[in-house]
């Protein structure tokens, strides 16, 4: 049975999860394919601009998937139909 300690140790082990890289907004990012800071950058990836290798951005799970719908500076969704 596992007790909170061993529970907590794996919860978080950067040797066991492996290299995980991510495209930062606020940092020269090397592309670790080709080694290039030539970069594409969608909603959610980074596409390297020279060998076509995607990251997933470090921001993007703050923002939503979906687009927001404004009309005359109010969401569309406070609006009545």
């Amino acid at each position: 049975m596992l007790n909170t300690v061993d529970v907590a140790a794996r919860a978080f082990n950067p040797q066991l999860r492996g290299y995980h890289a991510v495209y930062r907004e606020n940092a020269v990012n090397h592309c670790p394919g080709c080694g290039r800071t030539h970069w594409l950058i969608g909603r959610m990836l980074a596409e390297c601009g020279f060998c076509g290798t995607a990251l997933p951005l470090s921001e993007s799970y703050l923002r939503s998937s979906s687009a927001l719908i404004h009309r005359r500076g109010k969401p569309a969704s406070s609006l009545a139909a």
